[in-house]
């Protein structure tokens, strides 16, 4: 049980404590001097009916302030209906998404984006998988925004110790990740800088938009590169180098990310150092047609005040009504 407005049931407090004093005080303060008087006065009035009467108007005042404080008792089940799409982030977590061509780092500012994104989304599912040189999931599809965002915070580059952009694991893992219900209102958002890429990607793309997936692509970096840090807690001890020891710089693959989208039947978006880079995501997604996800229902406190309002109703109306003149015997 609980209450609407618990902060009403002060004044029942007050008000039986006013009732309690002024009940002792006329108690205390009887006079007995006028008794032929008051017989006289009160001849006609049966004191008996007379007390009932003040007795249901007390009743019926303490029900009306209980019902005013707005009484929550037991539960009921109610259905919600939830229209959306089935969102999967697979975000590139391989080391050259360090580089700072795009502030802070390619990484932070693509995970600025994505929370973005979700953060305006209203009724979708939205999942994350993580890859580098191999692809595993990181968080199952869930309508719990603030836990994705939580998931999407806690991404680092060194999750997977198997380097490289494995983008056909990537996009083989996605697509599994997604359920087999219904071959539309399915969204997979690659995120990456297309570094390293290995596999065929664009065949299982084609493959994957017959059976309804869309692919969209998420360029991170720029096309003039930059240097890979390497360190640990934000500070950088060196920078990547190949096996000859050359300073090794990561351009932005955005041939292959344009080519993806395009045989996934989804658009390439470029994040830069410009703001609202996912505003172009969001709006497509914001178009496309949603699905009604299966009914959840949960349990809430049901309104009860109905009760102690008919309750209050009937002392009224019975205080009213009853007489207080005294009945005579016919002799």
């Amino acid at each position: 049980m609980d209450w609407r407005y618990p902060y009403i049931l002060a004044f029942l407090i007050v008000f039986m404590l006013i009732w309690i004093i002024w009940r002792i005080r006329t108690r205390s303060t009887k006079i007995n001097k006028d008794k032929i008087l008051n017989e006289r006065l009160t001849e006609r009035i049966d004191p008996r009916k007379q007390l009932w009467k003040r007795r249901f108007g007390v009743y019926s005042l303490i029900f009306l302030i209980i019902a005013a404080a707005g009484p929550l008792i037991g539960t009921r089940l109610k259905p919600v209906e939830r229209k959306g799409i089935d969102l999967i982030f697979a975000v590139d977590v391989s080391v050259s998404m360090n580089a700072e061509d795009v502030k802070p780092t390619r990484l932070e500012k693509a995970k600025f984006e994505i929370s973005q994104v979700i953060q305006k989304l209203k009724g979708d599912r939205v999942g994350i998988i993580v890859f580098a040189g191999s692809a595993h999931y990181f968080l199952p599809l869930t309508g719990d925004y603030e836990a994705a965002r939580l998931f999407l915070d806690a991404i680092e580059t060194n999750m997977i110790k198997t380097q490289g952009t494995a983008l056909s694991a990537a996009l083989k893992t996605s697509i599994a990740a997604f359920p087999d219900e219904s071959k539309k209102y399915k969204v997979l958002v690659v995120v990456t800088d297309g570094e390293d890429h290995e596999g065929e990607a664009i065949e299982i793309a084609e493959r994957a938009a017959k059976t309804g997936i869309v692919i969209n692509t998420i360029g991170v970096g720029s096309v003039t590169g930059s240097l890979i840090p390497i360190g640990r807690n934000g500070q950088v001890d060196e920078y990547k180098k190949d096996k000859k020891g050359q300073l090794v710089t990561t351009v932005l693959n955005e041939t292959i990310l344009r080519d993806i989208a395009h045989a996934g039947n989804g658009i390439f978006i470029r994040i830069d150092n410009q703001t609202n880079s996912g505003g172009k995501l969001l709006e497509t997604i914001s178009k496309m047609e949603k699905k009604t996800f299966s009914s959840h229902e949960y349990a809430e406190y049901e309104d009860r005040y109905q009760i102690f309002a008919i309750f209050s109703l009937f002392f009224a109306v019975s205080a009213f009504i009853i007489p207080t003149k005294r009945k005579y015997k016919e002799s």
